[in-house]
């Protein structure tokens, strides 16, 4: 099966299965588990912030993100389409009290001017404006890439307000190998106009489990209390760290592979009937189906072997566990029906 559904569906390689097996553990609530200990200071190193936390999910590393920075009754800006506001339940509403205020972008990636008449007055009828959130690569956005000089603008605007800022970096590794160099000193540029930054090991650096987010000492002890009120404080959590630190240790550059095949099938899909196809920018490629025959096309995809998400709006993504025979096979499919 050729599952294009998610990178999160990636499975663990044979040589992270091993690192798996000999990881040295400890309780992680009382501080003790050598692992999460490395990958923490690693994750924090490669980004270039003072600590990082370790935590299930990037939902969860998000959630502490706003949570560091806003207090009930408190607002976030962030643009209409990121994951914060869509996909993770309204959870800083449900926790914590936050409101996230949607504004809406072309192509989902905000500037200074879509923002800087956000800020809400200090008046007793409305939320406080706190912090900015912004996505890189934009989820929605079919993986784009936010801009350095644009982050490093907005970052200058919101501090000169007062203002937070969080980056959703789910997929921030494959911004950094899309924009080149060393991918390592980029994600860290990528990183650098932030207070706190999430990052997720579970995406395209196929990690079975797990996130971080990084910021100062103080931000990271703060998060730490609220990830235990949550619940996510794990015990013997060196076994997923350990294969999170053999993703950021081999998986990183690698990613490289996941883009080119990414535009192999976006190349593959233009011109044929009814499709509009998006150029992609990483590893995530949307294609919009304007056929009456679109209800039909998930379940011929299937019965040819192969799993793709969307209906009018088709969402692909490569990852480690496809390769080009794979991106091949799902190709030759979307011709058998769509010509």
């Amino acid at each position: 099966m050729i599952d294009l559904r998610s990178d999160t569906l990636t499975r663990p390689t044979p040589a992270m299965r091993a690192a798996i097996a000999a990881a040295e553990v400890g309780d992680d609530v009382f501080g003790e588990d050598p692992t999460v200990r490395r990958l923490e200071e690693q994750s924090a190193d490669l980004l270039g912030k003072e600590a990082a936390l370790f935590v299930p999910s990037g939902t969860m590393g998000n959630q502490l993100g706003v949570r560091v920075h806003c207090n009930a009754g408190d607002e976030f800006l962030c643009e209409a389409e990121c994951h914060i506001l869509n996909q993770e339940q309204a959870a800083s509403a449900q926790f914590f009290g936050v409101y996230g205020r949607a504004v809406s972008a072309e192509g989902h990636l905000l500037t200074v001017g879509h923002l800087e008449d956000k800020i809400r007055p200090d008046d007793v009828h409305y939320a406080r404006t706190r912090l900015v959130c912004l996505e890189n690569t934009q989820n929605r956005g079919g993986g784009r890439i936010l801009p350095f000089g644009e982050a490093e603008k907005i970052s200058a605007w919101a501090a000169a307000c007062g203002l937070a800022r969080h980056l959703d970096g789910a997929r921030l590794f494959n911004a950094a190998v899309a924009l080149g160099g060393d991918p390592r000193a980029t994600a860290r540029a990528i990183a650098a106009p932030f207070d706190s930054v999430s990052v997720c090991f579970s995406k395209g650096l196929g990690a079975p489990v797990g996130s971080a987010i990084v910021g100062s000492r103080d931000l990271v002890r703060r998060a730490h209390r609220w990830r235990k009120m949550v619940g996510g404080g794990m015990r013997q959590s060196g076994v997923v760290a350990a294969a999170a630190l053999h993703a950021l240790e081999h998986h990183v550059d690698r990613l490289a592979d996941d883009h080119v095949l990414a535009k192999r099938l976006a190349s593959g899909l233009a011109g044929l009937p009814g499709l509009a196809v998006e150029r992609p920018q990483s590893n995530i490629v949307f294609a919009d189906l304007k056929s009456e025959r679109a209800p039909g096309l998930l379940a011929h995809l299937q019965s040819r072997g192969v799993l793709a998400t969307g209906l009018h709006r088709l969402r692909f993504v490569t990852h480690l566990d496809v390769d080009a025979d794979g991106v091949d096979r799902a190709l030759a499919a979307m011709r058998e029906y769509l010509n």
